[in-house]
């Protein structure tokens, strides 16, 4: 009898659920409301439940939805799935777009303060000397900040500073010999033995070394910062697939059509939607972790032996040290220049002049105090911006692959196993599927097609390789130049590849610059090259065979 009562009981419950979720069908209440705040007219929503039969996405059955409000809710759907991805790709965006902002202004800042130290010091301790002589030290940092911008196909680091200490030797080796009269022919030969005669000691190599790594990994790192925003823009913008809104719109909407409007998908669902339609996306996380550690690296090298305001600091003392060393060995310089390119000739008219300040060259070089120089990128430093950035970089690993999971969180799903299956409120059965492209066979809530990879974000990972490369080169103090460098990063050598030889190499993305060879002045009496001959008996016969290949038919 009690087994019976109970029966009894729980029949009735089951009724009464039964009976309650046949009255929210048949009574669209609810649906119109929610319907009606997406922006869409209330009169589309039936005031009760009808047959679905007419439905393509949604269960079949009594429905509060028609044709016209599926088709509604599926472009709903579509945007709906973007919003999250595109919250997430802004924040990370704009983090990145910010520290690149912060450390360019900070580097130029650094080498307009660098320029602004030298003169003034310069001009205190040179006085008219340095003041006449001025735009050599205006063009050094002019190249500079030309190669920061340009890269290494605007200016060669090392012949930039190569030419700029042959200048200034030239220049000082005449202020120190102002009795002399030299010859363009002579100072050429001056300069032929910089190498050997050392007049600015061991200046030069070791500020070519510094300036070259620290300049290399700035400009690299810099434009590695500049990278991050533009690819993750090309990324979270690529267009959801047909089968991938079906799916969306299936998991976020359909419960609306059964009148269950304030149901949550369940969380492993969730999941497998969204690795379905995200998983193009998380085939760029190998290339994109692999180009974070690459930055990361070079951040660690800008903090140590390539740290470029320790370089430029005190750039103005080290160039002022070169010009002191060759003021003190003047002599042995000078003498040393006699022998090997012989007697120079007498300056008549210094010997007509009635004052030596009329020289332009003071009597002795003037140290200038280091505590007196301004203070250079005042507000920040460079281990305040590393410390900073790094600590995005690291928070920024693995954000494609964890994309799903980040938007499958918090008022997006249900907790617990009362929730939204794709077909009806019930436990979600189905295992969740791994990411990428080639795990999608198997995703039993979005139809992919993993033949078909999407060619943008091919594209970007191609970028990313290239970027790569180069971050690890700039590690090494290497620079690598390449093609079409200021078009923009994410349309560079990447750009414009659709086919799979674009993934298989990195080394077809760039090209090391080939070494400048001298240039050769032809004059009237010398001879071409054996390679010029050739190249004209080459000309000379081809034009012969043309002529022979039109004549033969009127030969005959």
């Amino acid at each position: 009898m009690k087994m019976f009562v109970v029966l009894t009981v729980c029949m009735s419950v089951v009724v009464l659920a039964l009976a309650q979720a046949d009255q929210k069908v048949k009574n669209c209440n609810e649906v119109r409301t929610a319907y009606s705040s997406k922006g869409f007219n209330v009169n589309d929503v039936p005031n009760k439940g009808v047959h679905g039969n007419h439905l393509k996405v949604c269960p079949q059955g009594f429905s509060c939805c028609t044709l016209e409000m599926e088709e509604k809710l599926s472009q709903q759907s579509r945007t709906d799935l973007k919003a999250p991805v595109h919250q997430l790709s802004s924040n990370l965006q704009g983090t990145f777009t910010q520290r690149h902002r912060h450390f360019d202004q900070f580097f130029r800042e650094l080498l307009a303060n660098a320029e602004k130290s030298l003169n003034d010091m310069f001009v205190r301790t040179y006085g008219l000397m340095y003041v006449k002589n001025a735009e050599l030290f205006e063009h050094f940092f002019s190249e500079l900040r030309r190669y920061y911008t340009h890269g290494s196909s605007a200016v060669n680091l090392d012949d930039m500073l190569a030419e700029f200490w042959t200048e200034l030797l030239e220049r000082m080796f005449r202020l120190v010999n102002v009795q002399y009269e030299f010859s363009d022919t002579y100072m050429e030969c001056v300069s032929r033995h910089m190498e050997q005669l050392k007049p600015f000691g061991d200046v030069p190599r070791k500020l070519r070394l510094q300036l070259t790594r620290s300049f290399i990994a700035v400009r690299t790192f810099t434009r590695g910062l500049a990278l991050m925003p533009e690819v993750v823009g090309k990324v979270s913008t690529v267009s959801a697939s047909p089968s991938c809104v079906r799916a969306a719109m299936k998991m976020l909407y359909c419960p609306y059509c059964t009148g269950q409007v304030a149901l949550k998908p369940c969380k492993n669902y969730c999941l497998n939607v969204m690795r379905g339609c995200l998983a193009n996306q998380a085939d760029l996380d190998t290339e994109w972790n692999n180009f974070l550690d690459s930055m990361l690296g070079l951040a660690e090298r800008l903090e140590g032996p390539f740290n470029f305001e320790s370089v430029m600091d005190p750039i103005d003392v080290k160039i002022s040290d070169a010009i002191m060393n060759m003021q003190e060995n003047s002599i042995q310089v000078s003498q040393k220049v006699f022998q090997g390119c012989g007697q120079p000739k007498p300056n008549m008219a210094f010997r007509t002049r009635r004052s030596p300040k009329d020289s332009g060259f003071p009597g002795r070089f003037r140290p200038y105090s280091p505590d007196a120089r301004p203070t250079t990128a005042a507000g920040t430093s460079l281990d305040r911006l590393l410390t900073d950035v790094k600590k995005k970089l690291k928070h920024a690993k693995k954000f494609w692959s964890t994309l799903p999971d980040t938007v499958c969180v918090g008022e997006r799903i249900a907790a617990g196993d009362e929730c939204w299956n794709g077909t009806a409120k019930s436990r979600y059965e189905s295992v969740v599927i791994g990411n990428g492209l080639a795990n999608q066979v198997s995703n039993p809530d979005v139809e992919v097609d993993i033949t078909k990879p999407d060619m943008v974000i091919r594209r970007q990972i191609a970028v990313l390789k290239e970027m790569t490369s180069r971050l690890k080169a700039a590690y090494t103090g290497t620079d690598i130049s390449f093609v079409n460098e200021d078009d923009g990063s994410g349309e560079e050598s990447g750009s414009g590849c659709d086919s799979p030889p674009c993934d298989s190499d990195g080394d077809i993305y760039f090209s090391t610059p080939a070494p400048k060879k001298p240039g050769i002045n032809m004059q009237p009496n010398q001879q071409p090259s054996n390679g010029t001959r050739l190249a004209s008996f080459s000309l000379a016969l081809a034009v012969t065979a043309l002529l022979l290949a039109l004549l033969t038919p009127h030969m005959r």
